[in-house]
């Protein structure tokens, strides 16, 4: 399938999100990167624009790897940022808490915002219709955008060829398990002929990409709702990796504060490290050791230190 010529896609690496850029009268970007990759965001978007001005920002969540490079492209454009309404309490108070931030150690610069996008309504992007659809499931206010012309669903962290994003939710002690299958089902009527993820390449249904992601997704997902754990633990290994993908090494005293770090601020964690279920120490060596054995780091005189993958 050939891409619209207004649309291009900047797949980027796991600690940033894929960046969508649309071309035509308005320029517009959906979702921005991790503020670490600042440098690499604003050269990427540049290149596309081809010495056109960006005046919009879309973002479907506000997770950091999607929102961190908001405040760099406010300052560089005159852009107008659209975010989803369910945080845009927190953005307006700038709690770092409630955005996520904090309690998994990571950055975004602060930012601001001047519209709303609701489910249900449709954007203008590139020439081409774009309706908001609702995508609860890793996150509560998560959306995602239908080009239904084209067949094209950008799915944001709610269908990647190989699973879907960490839902977010049951670590905060509420039901998210169905709502993710909810979304699910949304894509699946949907019937999408291409489907741009917030990480990893596009795929497509013209190879059966798309139904095989379908499926896979839900299997995995009730692979985590048998066992709330499983979960968890993986929940904990995402935050790790990411960590450690942005700086690089960390020692066991740093590794143990994020442990303890995400399971003070998650009340579902909370609980569970408060039964004893879970203890910072032991996550820790866990949780390192299972990055080690999946290939993504390896020790070195003391240090757990990213490998390149």
């Amino acid at each position: 399938m050939k891409w619209p010529e207004s649309l291009v896609v900047l797949e980027r690496g796991w600690l940033s999100s894929n960046n969508i850029v649309f071309l035509g009268d308005e320029p517009a970007v959906v979702d921005t990167s991790y503020v670490t990759h600042g440098d690499h965001t604003l050269r990427l978007i540049d290149q596309a624009l081809d010495g056109q001005p960006l005046r919009r920002i879309v973002n479907t969540h506000l997770h950091s790897d999607h929102a961190g490079g908001n405040a760099l492209l406010q300052a560089r454009h005159e852009v107008r940022t659209w975010i989803p309404p369910g945080e845009s309490g927190l953005v307006d108070t700038w709690d770092e808490d409630g955005l996520s931030y904090r309690r998994t150690s990571q950055q975004c610069p602060r930012f601001t915002y001047d519209a709303l996008i609701h489910p249900g309504d449709t954007l203008s992007l590139g020439g081409e219709d774009w309706r908001v659809l609702p995508a609860p499931g890793h996150d509560h206010a998560m959306v995602m955008l239908w080009c239904e012309r084209q067949g094209i669903l950008v799915s944001a962290d709610a269908l990647w060829r190989h699973g879907f994003g960490v839902i977010f939710p049951e670590l905060a002690g509420i039901p998210g398990f169905e709502a993710q299958a909810g979304t699910l089902a949304l894509i699946e009527s949907l019937q999408p002929r291409a489907v741009i993820p917030g990480h990893g390449a596009p795929f497509f249904e013209a190879d059966g990409a798309v139904t095989a992601a379908l499926q896979a997704a839900r299997s995995r997902l009730r692979w985590l709702q048998d066992d709330p754990q499983r979960h968890v633990h993986h929940a904990l290994k995402v935050l790790l990796a990411f960590k450690l993908l942005e700086v690089q090494r960390l020692d066991r005293a740093a590794i143990t504060d994020i442990m303890g770090a995400c399971l003070h601020d998650s009340p579902g964690l909370h609980a569970l490290s408060a039964s004893g279920a879970l203890a910072p120490e032991a996550l820790a060596s866990s949780v390192a050791q299972e990055l080690v054995r999946s290939g993504v780091a390896c020790w070195e005189d003391g240090l757990l230190v990213a490998r390149s993958v």
